[in-house]
């Protein structure tokens, strides 16, 4: 039998969300307001686990809690997640039927309900990966040190291309023994040493947002 996806969701605990979902043309959103209106915007990207997975509906409400309109659209358009309990060797043809490079036109219908239904005039994206080193806006890149998805040597790769082709403003900073998807995590779901470099990385991501949004 093949290994299982190296990042193990475990057991999570139930979460209260405080945003909300919403119908947003052909695909659904989970959306977050902080208590006072706001002109600016954060996308939250899912990763492979999905737009319902308790961890990232957490993100949205944390980044709404430092006073963004927050929205984390389900880009797999309504196609069922990969799970913990599927396997590394089928993840190729899974990726197959959830490209996130094919995503142009959901990522238009949401740009379009931040800015005619919440008003938003600066907006903010946060992905799990960006494939592309001539960016065109200014990227924080998190990395936890043990994340298997990516090694040390495609960092430094990274790297070596940004300071290349890059000319917007960007970061990399890489997390001692964290895995991939560390950042995520709820308090409750911590384990004591990893929880420093949890809230470092999340303090920041605030602090990036709060520069270039």
């Amino acid at each position: 039998m093949a290994d299982p996806f190296l990042y193990n969701t475990g057991e999570r605990s139930r979460y209260g969300c405080l945003g909300h979902e919403v119908q947003i043309e052909h695909i659904k959103a989970y959306v977050c307001r902080p208590s006072f209106f706001t002109d600016k915007a954060v996308i939250v990207v899912h990763d492979v686990f999905g737009w319902l997975f308790p961890d990232i509906r957490y993100i949205v409400d944390l980044i709404a809690g430092h006073g963004y309109i927050t929205i984390c659209p389900d880009f797999f358009k309504g196609t069922e997640p990969w799970k913990s309990t599927d396997h590394w060797a089928d993840f190729a043809d899974w990726m197959k039927h959830h490209d996130p490079m094919k995503v142009d036109k959901e990522a238009d219908v949401v740009l379009k309900y931040l800015k005619e239904q919440c008003d938003a005039k600066k907006i903010g994206i946060i992905r799990d990966s960006e494939e592309r080193y001539n960016l065109l806006n200014p990227t924080f890149f998190i990395f936890g040190e043990r994340d298997h998805t990516i090694s040390y040597d495609q960092i430094t790769l990274l790297e070596e291309k940004l300071k290349q082709y890059c000319q917007v403003a960007y970061k990399i900073k890489v997390y001692p023994g964290q895995v991939h998807g560390f950042a995520q995590l709820k308090p409750e779901d911590m384990k004591p040493d990893d929880k420093p470099y949890i809230e470092e990385a999340r303090k920041d991501m605030i602090d990036w947002i709060n520069t270039f949004v």
